[in-house]
Parts: structure tokens; sequence; C-alpha cells
């Protein structure tokens, strides 16, 4: 679930960091499994990755860099935000949705998640060993 790729857009990226933090960020991107890449011969680029190594590269570029609210920081936060359901991984979500109902059966837990009799019986049991 977590595996689809997410685009960021960085409308005039040159324009609002210096060009070693571009060059920096590039660097952290490959480094995260991500791609800073301008999008054809315009000013625009784009970041693009699955959630977990996009939130990742956003961490290590946080670290790294001096200003901590820098306009590539507030995109990535920005569209991350809108994927809060990608950075949790498939497990705690199953067992999420059976704290939140927990009348709910094994086939509608599996229809609504696309998850396996396996995985659905596994958040089971990890549930009921809370309660």
């Amino acid at each position: 679930m977590s595996d689809t790729q997410i685009t960021v857009a960085l409308p005039s990226l040159l324009h609002r960091l210096e060009r070693a933090q571009v060059g920096m960020a590039k660097q952290l991107s490959l480094e995260h499994d991500c791609t800073l890449k301008r999008v054809r011969r315009s000013r625009n680029w784009q970041l693009i990755g699955t959630a977990p190594s996009i939130d990742a590269f956003l961490n290590a570029f946080k670290s790294s860099s001096a200003s901590e609210r820098c306009f590539l920081c507030t995109k990535i936060e920005a569209v991350l935000c809108q994927h809060q359901d990608k950075l949790e991984p498939f497990e705690d979500k199953l067992v999420r949705l059976l704290k939140a109902t927990p009348e709910m059966t094994l086939n509608e837990l599996m229809a609504q998640t696309q998850c396996t009799m396996t995985q659905a019986r596994q958040a089971r049991f990890s549930v009921e060993e809370e309660w």
C-alpha cells in the first residue's frame, strides 16, 4: 500500500533556495530513494518517491539545513499531510481499524483494506491480546 509514488511540486526551487542547498537536497534525495529533478526545461522542480522515503528525506534535510522553515520543507510537509495513511505501517492500520470498529468481521476487513486472510487474523489476534 505504501509503495505508490508521490510527487511534490516545487515551483521556482532555485529562486527560493541557494544552489548549494539544492545540490545537497539532490544528494540527500538519492540517499533516501527519492528523485529531485527539474520538470523538463522549466524552472520548476519535483520530488518523487514513496511516502516513507520522502519523510526520511525531509527529516534528513531538516537536520542538515540551517533554516527549519524553508520553502522545501513546507512544500513537502503539505503533501505528506495529504498522505498520512501511507506513512503508517499496514499492520498498524489494520489494528487501528479493528480497534475503531471491534465488531468488524475478517471478511469486511479484507474487503475494506485488500489484505490477506493471514494479515487480518494477525491483526485480530494482536487486538485481542491487548484487551
